[in-house]
């Protein structure tokens, strides 16, 4: 479910391996998976648009080693250095594919790093567009990913759109400080979530703390189930 809390390990344990490059095409399944900061100190410039709908997504730079010292001033690259495709090659082509209507949209599972040790599935995108830009010193890749509003992640019958929408960053810290890492309503620190209180659907936002409070699961869809 999409604005849940979740630790890295767990993550790794879910999509059933490392995540540790941070854009991860496939493996075996029928989706992607990314890893997005919006941290000052986050390795690349991903940022979110559309009141969470949207995320343009930065690609990954060449592997520090060798006779590259330092990554950043190094165009992103495309293909590895054995000419297979890189991750962002597998990304850039599947976005170019969709966009040409050769296929169907990659379907991709976002998870964000909110500080150390606490991360936030922010839900299931399409990969709709991709492209290359210069940061001033080299080339990098940018992908857009749109909300979808099914998750294949689990069972989405209970899961309203609003949940789907990525909070930004400094409100769910903000969120987080503010209810002690504990769920609003019984104090739990198990299978917590960032739950609007009013939903987006009728008119909460999603950029202030007011709206936004910790739950547990149960409380999640308790709450759910009163929503008519």
């Amino acid at each position: 479910m999409a604005n849940e809390i979740i630790s890295y390990f767990e993550a790794c344990q879910r999509e059933g391996g490392s995540l540790q490059k941070g854009m991860n095409y496939r493996r075996g399944t029928d989706y992607s998976v990314v890893l997005m900061s919006v941290r000052s100190n986050a390795p690349y410039r991903d940022r979110v648009e559309d009141d969470g709908a949207t995320l343009i997504y930065e690609g990954h730079d060449v592997p520090r080693g060798g006779e590259i010292s330092d990554p950043k001033s190094v165009n992103q690259p495309e293909f590895t250095a054995s000419g297979s495709l890189a991750e962002n090659g597998k990304f850039h082509q599947a976005a170019q594919a969709y966009k040409q209507g050769l296929r169907p949209a990659e379907h991709v599972r976002v998870y964000e790093k909110i500080k150390a040790g606490i991360w936030s599935y922010n839900g299931l995108f399409e990969l709709v567009d991709s492209w290359q830009e210069s940061d001033s010193r080299r080339k990098v890749f940018k992908f857009k990913l749109q909300v979808l509003d099914d998750d294949i992640a689990g069972d989405s019958s209970t899961v309203t759109k609003e949940h789907r929408r990525i909070i930004p960053t400094a409100v769910k810290l903000e969120v987080w400080k503010r209810d002690g890492g504990k769920c609003a309503m019984c104090g739990s620190t198990q299978d917590l979530h960032f739950d609007h209180i009013i939903p987006y659907s009728k008119g909460g936002s999603s950029t202030t703390a007011d709206n936004i409070q910790l739950l547990c699961s149960k409380h999640n869809l308790e709450k759910k189930d009163r929503i008519g």
